[in-house]
């Protein structure tokens, strides 16, 4: 008789490979002892008996099972078989329907000839067996995390083999992991573009891997980098299928080890926010954050409040040019703006500009302070109008939150959401502006003059714009606004910060 036989060990540890080892020396001896022909044997290491669709080699029996390649199946135990009583059922039925028996040696039961009701109960005394099992790792990993368990591999540290509750710090990933931070929060990159420079340093992730974007963005979110770890977030709610439920954070295990903090508590909040401010910005205002490309996100479209996109067109010269995402994406029905700029005449327009700022230096820095005094130290109580300005600020907030996660769970639609809010983005800015003033005058009051000059400074440090990045110009300007007629205005951060937007119209660009 033609026979298969099937063995698994349901972890990888070593002990239980070598038990493999041996399941596989009895199947050989089996065969040998009843005259049989074993044809095959298939073993499925470090594989959980509760899911069938894990276990390839197990598979294969039953794909081979209906190609008739032999007459009966020889398992051990019926554990080794399934520890799910409706897989144990189910694929016994199947190899029965194709005339093949099973045969489980230490039960001296065979699918033919044993009730199926017998089997039933070995296959539930299985899986009970997988349940208690299940349990006692819950109750293992609970004891572990209550004691500040530490991952295995986590980028930045090295973990002992062996020991749960204790890493060192590996300086060299621990730098990298600052620079990612500083990337993102003080030069303004995204995730994108941090593992493409990571990639090109030659940095490797803790795996040996190339980054993405999602790695960059799990170092970012990771609260390890600042001494806190935490354990319990999930637990496995089905032990059959493994799948995993979120807890309550209350249920959390929080453990402080300060020793282990990469970066301030601070930096990696700050973090938090522009990620949470850049996912509702593209989410609503369509807003993406992009340092690609000298002009990336700085160019806002007056009609529809898409960012413009680069193109790049080649014919006899290759032309540069920056379009509408909205327009050159949906089409004219959705916004009328069919300006294309030509990079090098916006670079030569904007270089034109900085000079004839710096030539009004003097008047500008004195239109600042003289229009900062007037509207700021006029004001009798700057405190409470801080206040003020918080309360209305954080009301405005919520009531676009709202909005927002009404349109996040398809209660109302795009238009909806915008129609709702769509004039908030400009009075929660103009908020925002006011309030860094009142925190100026307050903390800072008579150092205004020194900051404008730093700002002069570093326009007068420009020698080439094509020398800048994107994160740099973006300290400089804070947006360009296009409109259809091609009117394009410069928006100086130095006048942005202060509540002071200045448009100049610096050319009339149309297509």
């Amino acid at each position: 008789m033609n026979v298969a036989a099937y063995c698994r060990v349901s972890t990888d540890k070593s002990d239980q490979l070598n038990s493999l080892d041996m399941q596989k020396k009895f199947f050989t001896e089996y065969a040998e002892k009843t005259g049989c022909t074993l044809i095959r044997l298939y073993a499925d290491e470090g594989i959980s008996g509760t899911k069938t669709k894990n276990r390839t080699q197990f598979l294969r029996l039953m794909h081979d099972a209906e190609t008739g390649l032999f007459d009966m199946v020889v398992v051990k135990d019926i554990s080794r078989f399934a520890r799910n009583t409706v897989d144990l059922l189910e694929n016994v039925r199947k190899l029965k329907s194709l005339g093949i028996e099973t045969l489980f040696l230490t039960a001296n039961m065979t699918s033919m000839g044993s009730s199926e009701f017998v089997l039933t109960i070995f296959g539930a005394l299985a899986q009970e067996e997988s349940a208690n099992t299940s349990k006692r790792i819950k109750f293992g990993k609970k004891v572990n995390a209550e004691h500040g368990r530490v991952p295995n591999i986590v980028f930045g540290y090295d973990k002992t083999a062996g020991d749960y509750f204790n890493m060192a710090i590996n300086q060299r990933e621990a730098e990298a992991v600052r620079q990612i931070y500083n990337w993102y929060v003080g030069e303004g990159y995204g995730g994108a573009k941090i593992a493409s420079m990571l990639n090109d340093m030659g940095i490797k992730t803790k795996r040996g891997c190339a980054w993405s974007q999602n790695a960059v963005c799990r170092i970012l979110t990771n609260k390890l980098y600042t001494g806190e770890i935490i354990n319990g977030k999930q637990e496995v709610a089905d032990f059959l299928t493994g799948q995993r439920a979120g807890k309550d954070q209350g249920e959390w295990f929080v453990t402080k080890r300060p020793d282990l903090a990469l970066i301030d508590r601070q930096l990696f909040d700050k973090a938090q926010e522009i990620m949470h401010q850049r996912g509702q910005a593209f989410r609503v205002d369509k807003e993406r954050q992009s340092n690609q490309f000298l002009f990336s996100t700085l160019i806002k479209c007056k009609e529809c409040g898409w960012s413009f996109r680069r193109t790049v067109r080649t014919y006899k010269n290759t032309y540069v040019r920056w379009v509408c995402a909205g327009h050159n994406g949906k089409g004219a029905e959705s916004c009328p703006n069919a300006v294309a700029l030509d990079e090098e005449e916006l670079i030569t327009v904007l270089e034109q500009y900085f000079q004839d700022v710096l030539k009004a230096k003097k008047n500008v820095i004195n239109y600042v302070v003289d229009e900062f005094n007037r509207v700021y130290k006029s004001r009798s109580d700057n405190v409470a109008y801080e206040q003020e300005l918080r309360q209305k600020l954080s009301k405005l907030q919520k009531t676009r939150q709202k909005y927002i996660d009404l349109y996040t769970d398809n209660v109302i639609s795009r238009e909806e959401v915008n129609r709702r809010i769509g004039g908030t983005k400009q009075e929660v800015e103009r908020l925002e502006n006011d309030l860094k003033l009142v925190m100026l005058h307050i903390t800072k009051g008579e150092q205004l003059e020194g900051i404008i000059k730093k700002t002069f400074d570093t326009i007068e440090s420009i020698t080439d714009l094509h020398c800048l990045t994107n994160a740099q110009l973006k300290q400089i300007i804070q947006k360009i606004e296009v409109d259809k007629d091609g009117n394009v205005d410069i928006y100086l951060r130095l006048l942005g910060d202060m509540g002071l937007n200045q448009s100049v119209l610096i050319c009339d660009n149309r297509t």
